[in-house]
């Protein structure tokens, strides 16, 4: 704790105090108040600034002048850098060759040396580990590093300070840099509050570390939430985050894009899918946890492609799209019929592709699949209702009978 305490002093005037506001709807599902900690309105846009500020702040003369070197695919980056040029440090950064634009240009916006190097994270660090050793930089390591997890404690005075009788706080965990500072600031001032790390259930590498004991590494990985994509918990964070982490949720991709979404939404905060995790895993489980909870939002750094790609696979996790198969007469006038009682039942049409040459269409038939969007499930089912019940046919997009197949999106 004293620690996390001096990291804030060193913070001063560096990071922005970032809101913590009301999630007025997810505190109506959870029973009780619900805040975001909205770190995705930080300089840089995440955490990282404060951890990667304390580290390169404390370094020696000696460790200054010989600069620094750090491997991201992107916050940790962006947060090495502008921690470098504040401090008059020179910066490398390693980045993956398919490394968002946006990140790439911001790290080197704020003065860093990028090189793209490797097709995963993976292969950037061994780029940066193998420039420190020829060269002498320092290798900062986004988390496994004592005053890296300082600094991000900060975060978790912060909670304290505005939610003073937080229940549950919720973090999204990569290598658990912030959820070990978070919950070492956490305990040390409210030692009853429940501390949860949140996890993609394609890259959760702590479940299967804790129950083992010591840190385990996944074998493959691939999720939306590239922000907290770490293949095995670093040798100083392990110990950390086992002594004071209660527990862990994994969430999956859908999850992921239904939270982003919502945040959009409902709370009109922007959030990369690694930092929807904590309001996925409330979304998920609205009963599980006591209240007043804290989900941190732990950045807000995301691709314009990659947000509109995710809102819309939230929005079909959501059933908030609807595709399918209608079978109708071939005749003049009928896909206007269609469509217009497809209009009068309240959905818009996003997509039609009408067939009618096909040997699985009975003679006289056409199918038409159409993409609608709904309000949500029960919406959905009452449009699938009224057009059997006016005599169509309709599939899902596995060319099954309706609700015999999987469920379309």
């Amino acid at each position: 704790m004293e620690d996390v305490e001096a990291a804030r002093d060193l913070l001063v005037g560096v990071v922005r105090r970032t809101p913590t506001l009301p999630a007025r709807t997810l505190g109506e599902r959870a029973g009780g108040p619900v805040w975001l900690k909205c770190e995705n309105q930080q300089r840089t846009g995440s955490f990282k600034i404060r951890g990667a500020y304390t580290r390169l702040a404390r370094l020696d003369d000696d460790e200054r002048a010989r600069g620094v070197v750090a491997a991201s695919a992107g916050n940790h980056a962006q947060g090495v850098a502008l921690a470098a040029r504040l401090l008059g440090v020179d910066a490398t950064v390693f980045m993956p060759e398919r490394a968002s634009l946006p990140k790439v240009d911001a790290t080197r916006g704020y003065g860093a040396h990028v090189r793209l190097v490797g097709e995963t994270i993976d292969g950037s660090l061994a780029a940066a580990v193998e420039f420190a050793s020829r060269t002498g930089a320092v290798l900062v390591h986004p988390f496994d590093h004592v005053d890296v997890i300082a600094g991000q404690g900060t975060v978790g005075l912060e909670i304290v300070e505005d939610v003073p009788d937080v229940a549950t706080v919720l973090v999204p965990t990569g290598g658990g840099g912030l959820l070990g500072g978070v919950a070492a600031a956490v305990r040390a001032r409210r030692p009853d509050a429940r501390i949860v790390g949140v996890q993609a259930a394609a890259a959760a590498a702590w479940p299967a570390s804790m129950r083992h004991g010591r840190p385990v590494a996944l074998d493959r990985m691939r999720t939306i939430a590239d922000g907290i994509a770490v293949g095995v918990p670093g040798g100083v964070t392990y110990p950390q985050v086992a002594a004071l982490v209660d527990e862990f949720v994994v969430v999956g991709e859908d999850a992921l894009a239904r939270a982003l979404l919502h945040c959009l939404e409902r709370s009109k905060v922007l959030v990369e899918p690694a930092g929807a995790a904590a309001v996925a895993a409330l979304l998920e489980h609205p009963d599980r946890f006591r209240t007043p909870a804290v989900a941190v939002l732990s950045g807000g750094n995301i691709d314009p492609l990659v947000l509109l790609h995710v809102i819309e696979h939230g929005m079909a996790a959501a059933q908030r799209y609807l595709s399918m198969r209608v079978r109708v007469d071939d005749r003049p006038g009928a896909l206007a019929e269609l469509l217009t009682q497809v209009g009068d039942l309240g959905a818009n049409v996003v997509d039609v592709e009408h067939t009618r040459i096909s040997a699985a269409i009975p003679l006289g038939d056409v199918d038409v699949e159409i993409s609608l969007e709904t309000r949500g499930p029960e919406h959905c089912a009452a449009i699938v209702g009224a057009l059997r019940n006016s005599g169509h046919a309709v599939f899902d997009e596995a060319g099954a009978p309706w609700g015999t197949g999987s469920v379309s999106r």
